[in-house]
């Protein structure tokens, strides 16, 4: 699908009709197809790239020039607010006044910078104004979710630390569900980590496009205060992403550490058993002469004896501290 926008008294309007694109500041491609791919060559002079292309992971793939136009890929975040967090890349292409953005995802950013756009809050009567919009939006966007991911762990913290050593299944399966919280939150984090650093490599490269293309001075300046923001970014990524792990790590502690209670009941249990078990085998063997059998408390006997085999045992192991 092919989106036209022009930039019409400070504001991004959106086209009706195709019509002529010398005049388009933003084009945006949307799960394109081959036709709409050529025309948009054909109108504009350039290359547009295909999917497989697109996700070509080697940096001269991502941020090149060709023919006076620059090509700048970056995976993005997108989905998080159906709780299910994917990237995709997206392509930025700067041709002239024309900025073409190429997608396969519905990143929330690019709706959100639309409807600020069309009420004229945003510089959008440049190709590249409209990129540096994009671009802050989708970090104003990335940075609304780490602060979730950050309240998420703090919220679970005192969860993880707070059971109590018990053998009771509730609280098994609170750490079993607080394992898969804390695993959804690190994914969340890496994935946003891989487009944070996407992003901050598409933003050194359009600051040097920038500079080459003689662009407004306060497009600079935003595209330097978005790298400041990344770069900020980042570093609290890495903070959570090292809070995240330590938590799944003292998750799957406490978990094995129920799990060794568990065995360590059972394994006492059995010693607790032996010598009652003994005992009763003893007297259970069929012999003609034990005199025990013949005596009117011989069975009284063998019931004290088993239970102080049991007793003994048990009251050692409290001593312990092992039950």
């Amino acid at each position: 699908m092919i989106t036209v926008y022009d930039a019409v008294g400070g504001k991004l309007v959106q086209r009706d009709q195709m019509g002529d694109l010398s005049t388009s500041v933003w084009i945006d491609l949307i799960e394109p197809k081959e036709d709409e791919d050529k025309f948009i060559e054909q109108a504009l002079g350039i290359e547009v790239p295909t999917r497989s292309e697109m996700r070509e992971i080697e940096a001269s793939n991502r941020f090149y020039t060709d023919n006076g136009a620059y090509y700048m890929s970056s995976f993005i975040l997108h989905n998080s607010e159906l709780g299910v967090p994917m990237t995709s890349v997206v392509t930025f292409i700067l041709s002239g006044n024309h900025l073409v953005t190429v997608r396969y995802a519905s990143p929330r950013a690019f709706p959100i910078y639309i409807a600020r756009a069309a009420k004229g809050d945003i510089d959008c009567v440049t190709g590249a104004g409209v990129m540096v919009g994009l671009l802050e939006m989708l970090i104003e966007r990335e940075a609304d979710l780490i602060e979730r991911v950050q309240d998420e762990v703090e919220r679970m913290a005192p969860l993880v630390f707070g059971q109590k050593n018990t053998s009771s299944s509730p609280s098994s399966r609170r750490l079993d569900v607080l394992l898969k919280t804390v695993g959804k939150e690190g994914d969340v984090t890496a994935r946003a980590q891989e487009s944070a650093m996407s992003l901050h490599r598409l933003l050194l490269f359009f600051a040097n496009a920038a500079r080459e293309r003689k662009d407004d001075q306060r497009v600079a300046a935003r595209i330097e205060a978005a790298n400041h923001d990344i770069l900020s970014l980042m570093e609290s990524m890495r903070f959570l992403s090292a809070r995240t792990s330590f938590l799944l790590d003292a998750t799957l502690g406490m978990i094995s550490n129920e799990q060794n209670q568990i065995i360590k009941l059972f394994s006492v249990m059995a010693v607790m058993l032996m010598p009652p078990t003994l005992v009763a085998s003893i007297y259970g063997m069929n012999f003609k002469n034990m005199p025990e059998l013949d005596l009117p408390w011989g069975y009284p006997l063998a019931l004290f004896m088993m239970f102080a085999a049991a007793v003994i045992p048990y009251l050692y192991f409290k001593k312990k501290g092992w039950l």
